[in-house]
């Protein structure tokens, strides 16, 4: 039996027994969720329209107004290939001062008016007696299943998204993640998290998965991409690019340069996925503590941590595979879902 039938029949025999893919390391918070760390939601608005495949999400982090009572922030920038708004900001105060929105890439400007609008209505003399706010507004570009010139994200569909939050929200084809691709099938929003009993804290990973080349797809070390890709000549095929956008949160109380540790590590865990972030992906991870006020731990504390970033960011994407509902959209562009894909496959493997 050659290597690539061996990688295909193991994920075929995992995926048949236990309908879930990877093995996770560590201990998952209850609901395996970003919203496993006490006050934090999420909440989604999502176009399905025929061609306009799109939609927005937001991450609203616990407390009544970010802006006078922002939260420890830290950043990283794994490719630069991206059109954020805020990051310059955060990478040099180190707070965050708004809710997080999550659109396509021609959105960036809708999400920055929304959250103005939103802090607006909380601080009435900002940017009059009182500093303007830092908005942080994040992109994927999800033009191969979107029709991306429609322009079709409103400001609406923003305040939808903030306003929905709650600790139980939808995964996969929902929202920023309606017209995502990831490895050659439908990606979209993702979730995971792990307890890090030494600090007594959670940390939650969110990913908005658009990025990968599906040859590569990597599972506990095994490339069963290269296996499932030759029998499923009808995908079109993805570049590593489009990009992938992760948010982290933690009820940890560290200060804005351990959250930048812990935000890079989410490269790890994208590197075990078989991601090397290509030339046109824009990967970016952005971490928050919910304490306002950092008591920052010993350096050598975060070792656990830094473990679950990289272990939570590869289990989130997995999540936002197995989540996603095939969509078509633009131009009749077609994206399976991967469960989809591997229930397709177990069948034929026994014919």
């Amino acid at each position: 039996m050659d290597y690539q039938q061996a990688a295909l029949n193991l994920l075929l025999h995992r995926w048949r027994e236990t309908r879930r893919l990877g093995n996770p390391r560590g201990v998952c918070g209850a609901a395996n969720s970003l919203s496993d760390v006490p006050g934090v939601r999420v909440g989604h608005a999502t176009l399905d329209d025929g061609e306009r495949q799109t939609g927005v999400s937001a991450i609203v982090p616990p407390g009544d107004n970010l802006f006078m009572q922002p939260l420890p922030c830290g950043a990283s920038v794994l490719n630069g290939f991206a059109k954020p708004l805020g990051l310059v900001q955060v990478e040099e105060l180190g707070v965050l001062q708004t809710p997080i929105l999550l659109s396509n890439t021609l959105a960036v400007g809708t999400l920055f008016t929304a959250l103005v609008r939103e802090a607006i209505a909380l601080n009435p003399e900002l940017g009059r007696s009182l500093p303007t706010v830092n908005p942080l507004a994040l992109e994927c570009n999800d033009g191969w299943l979107n029709d991306i010139q429609a322009l079709a994200v409103s400001e609406s569909m923003a305040q939808q998204a903030l306003h929905s939050a709650s600790v139980d929200f939808a995964r996969g084809s929902v929202g920023a993640g309606r017209g995502m691709s990831c490895f050659s099938l439908k990606g979209g929003i993702g979730t995971a998290s792990r307890l890090i009993p030494s600090l007594n804290a959670t940390l939650g990973v969110l990913v908005l998965a658009n990025f990968g080349a599906l040859p590569a797809l990597t599972l506990d070390g095994v490339r069963v991409g290269e296996a499932i890709a030759p029998l499923l000549p009808e995908l079109t095929p993805q570049r590593d690019a489009g990009s992938i956008i992760i948010i982290m949160a933690t009820d940890a109380p560290l200060e804005a340069r351990q959250l930048k540790r812990i935000a890079k590590r989410a490269g790890a865990g994208l590197g075990r996925l078989g991601s090397y972030w290509g030339h046109g992906s824009g990967d970016i991870s952005v971490a928050f503590s919910t304490c306002a006020i950092p008591q920052p731990p010993q350096e050598a504390a975060l070792e656990p941590l830094l473990a679950a970033a990289a272990d939570a960011t590869e289990h989130a994407v997995l999540d936002a595979l197995l989540s996603a509902e095939a969509v078509t959209g633009f131009r009749g562009h077609h994206r399976p879902a991967l469960s989809e894909v591997l229930d397709r496959l177990v069948a034929l493997s026994h014919c």
